[in-house]
């Protein structure tokens, strides 16, 4: 049985940030605002005050880096955490490292006081609204333009909100 174990980057890891993050450039570039070309040039400078900025967690399986989710501050929001930049290495897809990196999230949002965590998702996205369901999160009216535009540029995406506190609010 595989071993997985989410924890908390440090400042000092910038590199391990960097890899992964180019990797998920490289591998899925349609799944985030960036591309590996800008961000491939970066400097050490850039890649540590973007782990200053969030929290960046690191899923490790059988002591490899699985997986990638980052959690920061919900714009507009009260109180408010979000999931962004949630990425899992192919070869680890289906094996629970998304699943890990979520709960793992939330735990980390509730201990920092946030009462409700945020993940925006495509809404012609049935497969990640479905996911987001999986764990109790449910669709919100804050709705936005979709950051990647990946077809005809009419795409929304919605937020979905995981209450972490016994008040079960939305925004």
């Amino acid at each position: 049985m595989t071993e997985i174990v989410v924890r908390a980057l440090t400042e000092d890891e910038w590199e391990l940030l960097r890899s992964l993050r180019l990797n998920a450039l490289r591998e899925s570039p349609d799944a985030f605002v960036a591309s590996y070309d800008d961000e491939a040039e970066e400097s050490e400078e850039f890649w540590r005050a973007r782990l200053s900025r969030s929290r960046r967690l690191v899923a490790e399986a059988d002591g490899e880096a699985a997986g990638l989710v980052s959690i920061g501050t919900l714009d507009g929001v009260d109180n408010g955490a979000e999931f962004f930049g949630l990425w899992v290495a192919p070869q680890w897809r289906g094996r629970s490292i998304a699943a890990n990196l979520v709960k793992s999230g939330a735990t980390y949002a509730a201990e920092q006081g946030f009462d409700r965590i945020a993940y925006w998702v495509g809404t012609d996205n049935g497969r990640a609204v479905a996911f987001a369901s999986s764990f109790g999160f449910r669709p919100t009216g804050r709705r936005r333009p979709m950051r990647v535009q990946n077809g005809d540029g009419d795409e929304e995406e919605i937020a979905m909100v995981l209450p972490l506190t016994e008040d079960r609010r939305g925004f």
